[in-house]
């Protein structure tokens, strides 16, 4: 009797997976396309979401519920920073909810939500959009290789 191979720390594994809301909302999902594969503990995949997937073998298809703690942690009050309207482009339209990318000191894309729009100030969070959300993470396990096997 051949075992399927069990998901490791270092296995190579392949699959459909689906992120959602607990509303329901589809946040990503391949199930509609190629499977995606990668290494455990690449950093491709949130450790949060990896651990849950240890055990797993061929075949499995199961929902997972991953606090915001084991997703995108909680809401950082300090990633919440004011700017002065004045270092905004005189023809941006600045709304709550529009998206816009800040480069940080090392030249990193940074995308920040503006929160809040007053007369000189603008309110822009760089929290996570999904921090602090219970998500649902559903895999389907199509293929897992062990190198020791």
């Amino acid at each position: 009797v051949v075992m399927s191979a069990q998901i490791k720390a270092n296995s190579q594994v392949t699959m459909h997976f689906a992120i959602r809301l607990n509303d329901g909302t589809e946040v990503d999902s391949n199930f509609d396309a190629k499977p995606g594969s990668f290494r455990m503990g690449d950093g491709s995949v949130l450790e949060g979401f990896e651990q849950t997937l240890l055990g797993l073998v061929v075949g499995d298809h199961k929902k997972i519920q991953v606090p915001p703690e084991s997703g995108f942690g909680m809401p950082n009050p300090a990633n919440v920073q004011e700017f002065g309207r004045d270092q905004f482009a005189p023809d941006t339209e600045l709304v709550p909810g529009l998206v816009i990318s800040f480069s940080d000191a090392a030249n990193t894309e940074l995308p920040g939500v503006i929160s809040k729009v007053e007369e000189d100030l603008v309110l822009v969070d760089f929290n996570h959009p999904l921090a602090g959300e219970t998500l649902e993470f559903e895999v389907k396990i199509l293929d897992v290789v062990n190198d020791d096997e």
